[in-house]
């Protein structure tokens, strides 16, 4: 199964869509906004520049990209008055994989330049902003030479471009069976599979964007991790387990094939943050500004909204959230009909876990400076 052909976030507005299902998300990018808009505030008053690249990496659908954006077009603005310079015209590239909904990025389009009209309607010029959608993975090259100052991506580069190859024998068999991830009966092969196609992606990711931003360029970007060594822990890894926990529970209720979860892996890293370190370093190209660990407070209690007035608990929130990013694979793998039954199982087990011990997943900032 070829991510790329087949992955990206449910699309739409609808109850199971990533725009209606990416609050935890955006969560995590207004806890960092201020690295964010610090980061390209200092690259604007050393560069001034009359037009300034910007792209937004697995920008998906929904409205968290066209947020960052307007922050960064303002963040940009505000330098430019302080120092008595015009502010540039924006040029910004949102990609993701050709799946993607860009329809929905373009259809809230309009809604965006209103707002910005309103809040310039003091008499201050609207700001030139040039938006347009590059479909393709960033695991690659994606735009021509030093056409970029500012590089941003946010819970994107914990995603592979591809299962790794290793977890599969000669003959196609699984050695990670039972399991969709790393798990404490996975053999040592599975997470040196893992390790080594985040190595290979990790480093052609830095090679790619060094072509593609100018000397002194940013990049700001946003991922899931874990704490050490260990690549069994009860962070990101563990809700992978409870998934595969929620497969083995329609396995037994005859709804699900046992063979087809054996031959079922997702294509997804959580790197440590001396792993992130080396590729960097390793690679070449990048200075490394500034690397934060951080973790979104979570707890067990009924006090989310689902949008149509109703309260549900933390599970069946993180259930919503998984199901609007994991839905197109699963769906391509096993079919849609397993879809409400495996999410009902897998909200309950988060519940019951949270109420054991808590779960923390941590995310990584990076700030990366082109040398």
């Amino acid at each position: 199964m070829d991510p790329e052909k087949v992955f990206h976030m449910t699309g739409g507005v609808g109850v199971t869509s990533y725009a209606r299902n990416s609050s935890l998300q955006k969560k995590a990018s207004d806890m960092v906004r201020h690295i964010t808009t610090d980061t390209i505030q200092e690259l604007f008053i050393k560069t001034t520049p009359k037009s300034i690249g910007v792209a937004d990496l697995g920008c998906s659908s929904g409205p968290n990209t066209l947020t960052i954006i307007k922050d960064i077009v303002e963040a940009v603005e505000g330098s430019s008055h302080k120092i008595l310079h015009p502010p540039p015209e924006f040029r910004v590239y949102l990609n993701d994989l050709p799946t993607n909904d860009f329809n929905s990025i373009f259809k809230a389009l309009p809604e965006f330049y209103r707002e910005l009209r309103q809040e310039k309607s003091g008499g201050s010029c609207i700001p030139s902003i040039f938006i347009g959608g590059y479909a393709g993975s960033f695991y690659g090259r994606l735009f021509p030479n030093n056409c970029l100052h500012f590089v941003y991506s946010s819970y994107s580069l914990h995603w592979l471009s591809r299962v790794p190859p290793a977890l599969y024998d000669e003959k196609g068999g699984s050695i990670n069976k039972g399991h969709v991830y790393i798990s404490e009966s996975s053999p040592p092969q599975v997470s040196q599979a893992y390790y080594k196609q985040f190595q290979e992606d990790f480093t052609l990711f830095l090679r790619s964007r060094s072509e593609e931003l100018i000397v002194g360029g940013r990049m700001v970007l946003i991922f899931l991790g874990r704490r050490g060594p260990d690549h069994v822990d009860r962070g990101n890894c563990f809700f992978w387990e409870l998934l595969s926990q929620s497969f083995a529970e329609l396995i037994a209720k005859g709804e699900v094939e046992e063979e087809k979860l054996d031959s079922y892996d997702v294509h997804f890293y959580a790197p440590s943050k001396n792993e992130i370190e080396d590729e960097v370093r390793k690679e070449g190209s990048f200075g490394l500004d500034r690397l934060e660990m951080f973790q979104i407070e979570s707890n067990n209690e009924d006090q989310k909204d689902d949008h149509a007035g109703k309260i549900i608990s933390y599970g069946a929130e993180v259930a919503r959230t998984v199901r609007a990013i994991q839905e197109s694979m699963i769906c391509h793998h096993f079919g849609e009909g397993i879809l409400d039954h495996l999410f009902e199982h897998y909200g309950r087990l988060v519940d019951e876990e949270m109420g054991i011990e808590k779960i923390e997943p941590i995310t990584f900032v990076i700030v990366l400076r082109k040398l």
